[in-house]
């Protein structure tokens, strides 16, 4: 007799989730379908039936790592608000992301990093990137906002890379030369 089939609708993003948690812990090269599936205590048969490949599985914890930054984002407030200034806002979002959970932050990198080797994580990347830019482009034209993207990149990447602390006042400034040249 056939074994009935458990109806288990999030198992796909358990997936996903279980690949976040190996990525964070383990790095790349931990990831397998063998590790992910024993993180998210489904059958091996499971993950390779919703990502047929690792690119795939990857793709999906990209799209899902940069809901952090980006949930932080759409729902501040202070860069909705036009009293306060860009570079305020964005150095204070900064803050917010690089001072709370350091992992988190690292993951994101990581995976968004991992499109320098692995060409299908590239559009996620730059989706990621027009996101971003979109979203600053509310406050100032869309050639600045790329410019003030690349620079929180870099800010960041300085930040986790040399185990330093995040310098809200250093950020600040940094976008405003950006955003007011000859300042």
């Amino acid at each position: 007799m056939a074994r009935a089939r458990r109806h288990d609708p999030e198992r796909r993003e358990r997936i996903v989730a279980a690949a976040l948690r190996v990525v964070g812990r383990s790095g790349l090269a931990g990831l397998s379908h063998r590790t992910v599936a024993a993180e998210a205590d489904v059958p091996l048969g499971s993950t390779t039936y919703h990502f047929a490949s690792l690119d795939e599985l990857l793709v999906a914890a990209l799209r899902e790592a940069n809901e952090g930054f980006g949930r932080l984002l759409r729902e501040s407030p202070a860069l909705a608000d036009p009293a306060i200034g860009l570079a305020t806002a964005l150095s204070r979002l900064l803050a917010e992301w690089m001072g709370g959970e350091r992992t988190g932050v690292e993951l994101e990198y990581e995976l968004y990093l991992a499109a320098l080797r692995r060409p299908a994580l590239r559009p996620v990347a730059a989706e990621w990137t027009e996101s971003v830019v979109a979203a600053l482009s509310a406050r100032t034209d869309p050639a600045t906002a790329r410019a003030l993207v690349a620079l929180m990149d870099g800010i960041c990447l300085q930040v986790l890379l040399t185990g330093g602390t995040y310098d809200e006042e250093y950020a600040r400034e940094m976008l405003a030369r950006v955003l007011e040249p000859g300042r």
